[in-house]
């Protein structure tokens, strides 16, 4: 099978390895044999994995041209980062006077 890892240690950076993997691999398959646990320092056990965008647990199988994606945790909730942004666009506006 034909898989691609890939992982973006940080924003406009994509580091992609393709791979070939024997039938009946999984996602904690590839991405030991992609290397880039040990290139970025992350914990196999530990990191966040989906296939094509949707979250996946590290056991799932993977079929012919998936794409496994490795998630970076987030630094802001961004629920919080939409607040800051509204916050900081409104007290930029001038008061309008009626």
């Amino acid at each position: 099978m034909n898989i691609e890892v890939v992982y973006c240690p940080q924003p406009g950076h994509c580091d992609r390895v393709q791979l070939t993997l024997t039938a009946g691999a999984s996602v904690q398959d590839a991405v030991a044999a992609s290397g880039l646990c040990q290139r970025y320092g992350l914990v196999l056990e530990s990191v966040e994995a989906g296939i094509w965008g949707r979250k996946q647990p590290l056991q799932s199988l993977l079929r012919e041209r998936d794409r496994v994606e490795l998630y970076r945790p987030l630094r802001v909730d961004p629920k919080e980062a939409r607040r800051l942004r509204y916050k900081r666009a409104k007290g930029d506006k001038p008061a309008v006077k009626k």
